[in-house]
């Protein structure tokens, strides 16, 4: 189920770029193809920054930081992935429209966020 649900989120990923690309001017995904593969390079290179600056600093943190980290992540994949074009100006623009997306449509897993299962406070035999 973990796989289903990973295979899920890339895809949705990969829509959300193609939309931001539609909205955005100065970034540009070429089709569905780079924009799944461009969810892919943003997610390993939100992994590397992570292992090397911790969680405060990810693409995927709160405030400042992980706004402008995601920026850098947008703009430095389009090296990476054919097809992708984006200045820093539309990488900032696409950040700012992802974070704003990310509001409405988490692509974080709810299943996720349970922990001990039939073992937690609500269950009466515990």
């Amino acid at each position: 189920m973990r796989f289903l649900s990973t295979v899920v989120r890339f895809i949705v990923s990969a829509i959300v770029l193609m939309v931001v690309s539609y909205l955005v001017p100065r970034f540009s995904v070429g089709g569905f193809g780079s924009a799944l593969l461009l969810a892919l390079v943003i997610a390993l290179l939100g992994w590397i920054i992570e292992g090397i600056f911790g969680k405060r600093v990810t693409p995927f943190g709160r405030g400042i930081v992980g706004f402008l980290t995601s920026a850098l992540v947008i703009w430095l994949a389009q090296f990476v992935v054919d097809n992708v074009r984006a200045t820093l100006i539309g990488a900032i623009l696409a950040a700012l429209v992802i974070g704003i997306i990310d509001l409405f449509i988490p692509v974080a897993n709810p299943f996720d966020t349970v922990k001990g299962g039939a073992g937690g406070r609500d269950n009466p035999r515990s």
